[in-house]
């Protein structure tokens, strides 16, 4: 997957709480039913591309994070995803 500076990226985030977001997706009970387990996508922007496969990307709110770009749960938005989730992308 070829990413480049300016690139919009979802990552699929694994989460755990008692609540749930609305945008929770694949949501599973704990074993006693506690709390929930699910995965989120976040929405991000490719800030800085590196020479050891890792990226720096930054967030709606302007936070900063490097990730490896090979990760299964990094990809790039797609037409259809611009689409879909047009006003999350900003």
């Amino acid at each position: 997957m070829t990413i480049e500076v300016g690139d919009f990226v979802i990552f699929t985030k694994t989460k755990s709480s008692s609540h749930p977001s609305p945008r929770a997706q694949e949501v599973y009970p704990a074993q006693h039913g506690d709390t929930y387990s699910y995965t989120i996508n976040k929405f991000w922007k490719v800030i800085q591309v590196f020479d050891d496969n890792t990226i720096e990307i930054e967030t709606r709110r302007g936070k900063r994070h490097r990730l490896d770009k090979n990760s299964p749960q990094l990809r790039k938005v797609t037409l259809w995803d611009r689409v879909k989730f047009r006003d999350r992308l900003f």
